[in-house]
């Protein structure tokens, strides 16, 4: 664990360099709008070692797949996000000598990150032997104009006299770090020094994949007035040159307004023109003004989504960090897009889609956004149904398997566990519209276009499974459960479970769902039949001894000992050992059969989530990001109140503290709904089954309290949780909820908090 930022409510501060650790500091200063982002990179660049990265929202590439040996249901490519040509630079010369922080003679640097409205500030002064000046940067990408990112720089001489050089441009001659030899994924199409713009289309592939354009346009002003400088420009690149000549007293802000827009939005031939509007809209207002309404927005969004801690500020700015950055990534403003594992913060995952967002993203979005913004991830899944129906055909199997890293519905990944293997995935998209029926309680998507999508799924397991004659059992050979520390195993507990109750959902909202959907779908009695089956006699492994649901088959056959046992400096595993060592390991990579209990929690005993808590817990290694938030759920309800803060801290502060040692190649987003999981259903042991919202709250021994407000079936209520627990209908009709076992009646018009002692 590595902290390199300040402990701060609202702001990630430091005051260093971090030479050796830039990537790391690049990756947590990550900022974005949902429609693109930026990697923490220097605008007047960094010529030690860095990652630089500009993304756009569903702009990706289709690349080769490659692998050794071909097997039959490979999918066709391995589709990878690629970096966008960069907008962000201005590079400076004083007195003719380059800026360079990796170089450069500098004091008093600070790098901030506000939280309150994405804004990333800069400043440092750089001394020289002739003048020291002072420089400030700031920039934001806007959630006005989405399209539009606003960078502005302000020199100060301190001592002596400076002439500065402003070098303002957009570099379209950009790779991917992990392109194969330096592949340029960017051809360029137009650049207009004088228009200062850049247009560039993704290169051809043979997979009939479209390609992408982009248009990028900068304007700039200096002191407030526009101005050209001096312009240039080659392929793929334009440049305009502004110089100011200061004595000590003297500053110069130059601004650097940027707008980009995509074939994804905009024909090609248009896209010039649609540039020139969204320009004349940025520069209506002043950086300043800019920022204003971007605040504004920013306000909007954490009234009913912020978390208070009162007592720990280190998990206070935990929690807001992940919600900052997860809103950075996805608002729902278009349903064409999801979230990806590292969002627009590197290129590792980067822009795909995975079960991450129906697993972990769904539940906290359900609660402190507008409803509107989790159907449109519903939706998602249900406008690349074709493609899901592609997959299974790949593999020889009827129904639909969602693939398990997408950017059209297609399966795009060609590790041989993942594509194949990974099942659970499926699962996980069923859950997600099962969890925003029961929390909404709407029922026109899982009626409708939902149903459509769990048949879909069904008819995938109940031709995936086999039947099993020496047993009487229908099983799952060769799949890949969460735990990926084990691969083609058979039995998974997790996927065998989820499986059958994928099964049983579909039949139950068959019997529910739209007369016209139900026909299309022309679910047999035969076939329904089938399915019943499979639920009443799929195989689970569970060991009666121990008490406890078996993992897989030969789970207990491996050489069972803590994760304790592994000395520090071989942590994490997944960087110190070899894959065959990892899968002959006892070692899980995050929860698997606890993932089960977990999703179905009310099917279980108290004694049965104890045992396989106590089991298993003590086994995980917790090397996926998305381990701890569950483990923290089923410790806290099952009053491992000191475990349950532990891994609070481990899930919230994941990437600020750097605890898998992984974090300098980009965030982990879509796991950073577990510090608000943690908190909410763990600590405030919130649960809505069968149409009850309830809670079970505790307070960590070292907090004094701690806050939340819930988006509840056209409800605002707010939760405090101190020496009791208070409750406070903000908006909406009355309510009933279950705290412990009493009911609490919210009554509309009365905000006087309904207190109970804890």
């Amino acid at each position: 664990m590595k902290r390199i930022f300040e402990i701060d409510p609202w702001l990630i501060t430091s005051h260093q360099l971090e030479v050796k650790d830039k990537r790391l500091q690049e990756s947590i200063t990550a900022i974005g709008n949902g429609y693109m982002g930026l990697r923490g990179n220097f605008e007047e660049g960094y010529s030690g070692d860095h990652l630089q990265g500009t993304y756009i929202a569903g702009t990706w590439f289709p690349d080769k797949t490659r692998v050794g040996w071909w097997k039959n249901g490979y999918p066709e490519y391995f589709g990878k996000v690629i970096n966008a040509p960069s907008f962000i630079d201005i590079g400076i010369t004083v007195n003719g000598v380059r800026v360079d922080l990796a170089k450069s003679k500098f004091r008093d640097f600070t790098l901030t990150l506000d939280m309150h409205q994405g804004l990333l500030r800069r400043s440092f002064v750089l001394e020289q032997e002739t003048a020291t000046v002072r420089f400030e940067f700031a920039r934001f990408l806007s959630l006005r104009v989405r399209q539009a990112a606003f960078i502005q720089v302000t020199a100060t001489v301190l001592s002596g006299n400076a002439a500065i050089k402003f070098d303002a441009g957009i570099n379209g001659n950009v790779v991917n770090e992990d392109s194969n030899y330096d592949d340029h994924f960017w051809l360029p199409d137009a650049t207009d020094a004088t228009a200062g713009y850049i247009q560039m289309t993704t290169r051809p592939n043979p997979f009939k994949v479209p390609q992408f354009t982009v248009l990028v346009q900068q304007a700039l002003r200096r002191d407030g007035v526009p101005i050209q400088g001096n312009v240039s420009s080659e392929p793929g690149r334009v440049n305009a040159q502004v110089t100011a000549k200061l004595a000590a007293g003297e500053q110069v802000t130059l601004e650097k307004d940027v707008v980009v827009v995509t074939s994804r939005d905009v024909a090609k031939d248009a896209q010039l023109v649609a540039t020139q509007k969204l320009m004349q809209t940025a520069q209506a207002q002043s950086f300043r003004e800019n920022l204003r309404s971007h605040e504004a927005l920013w306000a909007q969004r954490w009234r009913g989504s912020d978390v208070t801690i009162d007592g720990d500020v280190a998990a206070q700015q935990g929690i807001r960090f992940n919600i900052a950055q997860m809103f950075m990534t996805y608002y729902g403003e278009d349903k064409r897009l999801n979230i990806g594992p590292k969002g627009f913060t590197g290129e590792k995952y980067g822009g795909a889609t995975y079960w991450d967002t129906e697993a972990y993203v769904v539940p906290m979005y359900l609660a402190v956004t507008p409803p509107d913004v989790t159907h449109a991830l519903l939706q998602y899944r249900h406008d690349q149904l074709p493609g899901a129906y592609h997959n299974a055909q790949q593999q020889g199997l009827a129904g639909a398997l969602f693939p398990m890293v997408t950017f059209n519905g297609i399966e795009c990944h060609n590790e041989w566990e993942i594509t194949f293997e990974e099942l659970h995935r499926n699962a996980a998209v069923a859950f997600a519209i099962y969890q925003y029926t029961a929390y909404t309680g709407d029922e026109s998507y899982v009626n409708g276009p939902g149903l459509e999508v769990l048949v879909g799924i069904a008819r995938f397991w109940a031709d995936r499974v086999h039947f099993s004659q020496r047993k009487q059992m229908y099983m799952l050979h060769g799949v890949t459960g969460p735990n990926e520390y084990e691969n083609n195993v058979n039995n998974n507990w997790y996927t065998n479970t989820m499986a059958s109750w994928c099964l049983e959902y579909a039949l139950q909202r068959l019997a529910k769902g739209n007369a016209d959907v139900v026909a299309k779908l022309a679910v047999s009695d035969t076939e329904a039949a089938h399915w019943q089956d499979i639920i009443d006699r799929m195989y689970r492994p569970e060991d009666k001894q121990l008490g406890i649901f078996v993992q897989n088959d030969t789970f207990l056959d491996k050489d069972i000992r803590p994760a304790s046992s592994i000395p520090a400096d071989q942590r994490p595993i997944n960087q110190h050992w070899s894959w065959d060592r990892i899968l002959r390991s006892p070692f899980i990579k995050q929860a698997d059969v606890l993932q089960g209990i977990y999703f179905l929690n009310d099917r279980f005993t108290q004694a049965e989530k104890e045992r396989n808590f106590d089991f298993y817990e003590p086994l995980t290694v917790h090397e996926s990001s998305l381990s701890a938030s569950i483990h923290a759920i089923l410790a806290a309800e099952l009053g491992k109140s000191a475990k349950a803060v532990e891994l609070y801290a481990r899930t919230a502060r994941l990437d600020l503290d750097n605890y898998n040692n992984d974090t300098d190649d980009g965030l982990h987003i879509t796991s950073m709904s577990g510090g608000w999981l943690a908190i909410v259903q763990g600590f405030a042991g919130m649960r809505y089954n069968h149409d009850t919202l309830s809670f079970k709250p505790f307070l960590p021994d070292k907090w004094h309290s701690y806050s939340f407000k819930l988006n509840y079936r056209g409800r605002i209520i707010g939760v405090r949780i101190g020496k009791q627990a208070e409750f406070t209908l903000l908006d909406g009709p009355e309510l009933d909820v279950m705290v412990f076992d009493q009911q609490v009646h919210l009554q509309e018009g009365v905000h006087d908090a309904q207190r109970i002692d804890i």
